[in-house]
């Protein structure tokens, strides 16, 4: 379930980043704030939407995170990062909740506005599951790729049961002025694929995590 606040189109196309109105985005603010949703749903702000869905479903969504992050902090044991889950990321007037994102073991000196989230500038790299239907997969492919990028967060991971067989894909190098990444590394499921990059650096995505390819 997902629910929209949208943000005037001024007549820019559809597959345009939205224009920035500070007006909007602190209004928008302001409502994220009053929601109080269910345990099982998260609230996120992505690019002038309020967007809301439901936690760990289907079960492989869930079950593909919770490995992703288990094995991150494995990876990333005796170090100064972590891996987290259901935790907020700020950027300005955005809000995002990644299935998995890295930040500081210390989050001292790192929250944003009054301990709601993580400020964005202190997260390394953050992970999506896609979710099924088109909502969630636009969101996690085309949406949030933009707003983290714009946010200048230097990973981005999207693990993808709906592209062909399943497909990891990892952003790096991103260009906030533009929201885009510059580099990205596409591979099925059952191939592995580092993160080249950050804290992560060497962690590979593969069929532990992903489990096998999927059959469309």
């Amino acid at each position: 379930m997902i629910a929209h606040i949208p943000r005037p189109s001024r007549s820019a196309p559809m597959s345009a980043s939205p224009e920035p109105d500070p007006d909007l985005d602190q209004a928008l603010w302001r409502a994220w704030q009053a929601i109080d949703p269910p345990e099982t749903f998260r609230v996120e702000i992505v690019e002038g939407l309020i967007e809301m869905w439901r936690v760990g479903r289907p079960f492989t969504h869930a079950l593909t995170a919770n490995r992703m992050r288990a094995r991150l902090a494995s990876h990333l044991a005796g170090g100064p990062y972590a891996p987290y889950m259901a935790m907020y990321v700020v950027g300005g007037y955005q809000a995002w909740a990644p299935d998995v994102l890295l930040a500081p073991e210390d989050l001292t000196g790192h929250a944003a506005r009054g301990e709601l989230g993580i400020k964005a500038s202190s997260v390394p790299l953050v992970a999506e599951v896609v979710a099924p239907g088109p909502q969630d997969i636009a969101r996690d492919r085309v949406r949030k790729r933009r707003a983290y990028a714009r946010a200048g967060i230097p990973v981005y991971v999207i693990v993808d049961d709906y592209d062909g067989h399943g497909t990891v894909s990892v952003l790096t190098g991103p260009v906030p002025d533009e929201a885009r990444y510059a580099s990205e590394v596409r591979a099925p499921y059952g191939t592995g694929v580092a993160v080249p990059e950050g804290p992560a650096r060497g962690f590979v995505i593969g069929e532990e995590i992903t489990g096998p390819p999927r059959t469309p």
